[in-house]
C-alpha cells in the first residue's frame, strides 16, 4: 500500500473517530493526523492499521485500537512543554502521539518518558520512533513500569499506563505533579475499567470512573506479578 492510500484511510478513521466523540479537541485531531499509525505495526498488519481495532505486536501485547488512544489522550488534557510519563510503551504509537502534542515542533520544550518490561518491545519502538521522527521527543526505558521512573527527580505533569492494573499505584500517584492527571486501566484481567486519577494537591486526589475497557496486563511488583 503506498503513502497516499493510508494518508485516505487515516483521515477516514479520523472523520470517524470525530463523529463517534472520541476525538474532541484539535490537539488530538491534529495529533491523530500527523502521527503514521502503519510506521508502528508489524508488517503482515499494515493493510488494518487503520481499523478501529488493536492489533498484535507481538510478546503476547498489542498496539491499542485508535479510539482507545484518542480518548485516553484527550482525557491526560495535554498541554504544551508537558514531562509526560507512560508505562507499557508497546511498539511507541501512542507515546508518539503524546509527543506531537506536547512538543509539536521538536523544540525541546516537552518530553515522554516511557518504560517498556519487554526488552524486545522496547527496541521495536525505538526503532518505530526513530523512523517517525520523534525519538528526540520519547524516551524510552527498559524496567519495571509498575514502578514508575525519575528523571532528574522531576515529578510529571501528566501519567499514562496503558496496560491493566490491579489497583492504583501509590508509587505512581508520588510521582505526578500536583495539578497533574494519570489515566489507567484497573481491574481483573479479563476486564478493567479506566479510571482518570487527579491528583488535586500533595494530600488530595480525586479519581473519576470512566468507561469499561480491556488491556493487557500490567506486569511488575505493582501489577500483576504472575506475568
Amino acid at each position: 500500500m503506498n503513502e497516499e492510500l493510508f494518508k485516505d484511510q487515516r483521515e477516514r478513521l479520523i472523520r470517524y473517530l470525530v463523529a463517534e466523540g472520541y476525538i474532541k479537541s484539535d490537539k488530538v485531531r491534529k495529533a491523530m493526523e500527523k502521527v503514521p499509525r502503519e510506521n508502528f505495526v508489524l508488517p503482515q498488519y499494515r493493510q488494518y492499521a487503520y481499523f478501529d481495532t488493536p492489533l498484535p505486536i507481538g510478546y503476547n501485547q498489542t498496539i491499542s485500537a485508535p479510539h482507545m488512544v484518542a480518548l485516553m489522550t484527550e482525557r491526560l488534557d495535554l498541554r504544551e512543554g508537558e514531562l509526560v510519563l507512560e508505562i507499557g510503551t508497546g511498539s511507541g504509537y501512542q507515546a508518539a502521539i503524546i509527543a506531537e502534542i506536547i512538543d509539536p515542533f521538536s523544540r525541546g520544550v516537552g518530553h515522554v518518558v516511557s518504560i517498556e518490561i519487554i526488552k524486545e518491545l522496547a527496541e521495536f519502538a525505538k526503532e518505530n520512533l526513530m523512523r517517525a521522527g520523534y525519538d528526540d521527543r520519547v524516551s524510552v526505558i527498559v524496567g519495571d513500569g509498575s514502578l514508575g521512573t525519575f528523571i532528574g527527580r522531576e515529578l510529571y505533569d501528566k501519567i499514562i499506563v496503558t496496560a491493566a492494573s490491579p489497583k492504583i499505584p501509590q508509587t505512581l500517584i508520588s510521582q505526578l505533579k500536583p495539578g497533574g492527571i494519570m489515566v489507567i486501566p484497573v481491574g481483573s484481567l479479563w476486564s478493567q475499567t479506566l479510571y482518570v486519577v487527579k491528583k488535586v494537591s500533595i494530600e488530595k486526589i480525586e479519581i473519576i470512573e470512566d468507561i469499561p475497557c480491556v488491556f493487557v496486563p500490567l506486569r511488575g511488583r505493582e501489577g500483576f506479578r504472575e506475568f
